[in-house]
């Protein structure tokens, strides 16, 4: 599904129109963004929680190149962690 089918299916389900649904979305999207770049743990019960993690620097391999060694910069990684009920309605 992507961002025009999402916006679809929100409009039906809240019967709000496709433009009110966008707006919606992106102010979700920008607002657990800004979230997750303040470090700010974002949870919503149920469906899971969006959270900023910390990866250290390290070393790694260039793909074209095997035998070079680069070293690749510590940086944050968003990451998402689906709930109980988000993962019991998918096991269904």
């Amino acid at each position: 599904m992507n961002k025009a089918e999402l916006l679809t299916k929100m409009a039906e389900k809240s019967q709000l129109t496709k433009v009110e649904s966008e707006r919606a979305l992106n102010a979700f999207i920008e607002t657990v963004t800004e979230a997750l770049a303040d470090n700010e743990k974002v949870q919503l019960v149920g469906f899971g929680t969006f959270e900023s993690r910390a990866r250290k620097a390290r070393e790694g391999r260039n793909p074209r190149n095997p035998e070079e060694v680069i070293k690749i910069p510590a940086s944050n990684a968003p990451v998402f962690k689906a709930g109980k009920s988000l993962k019991e309605a998918v096991n269904k």
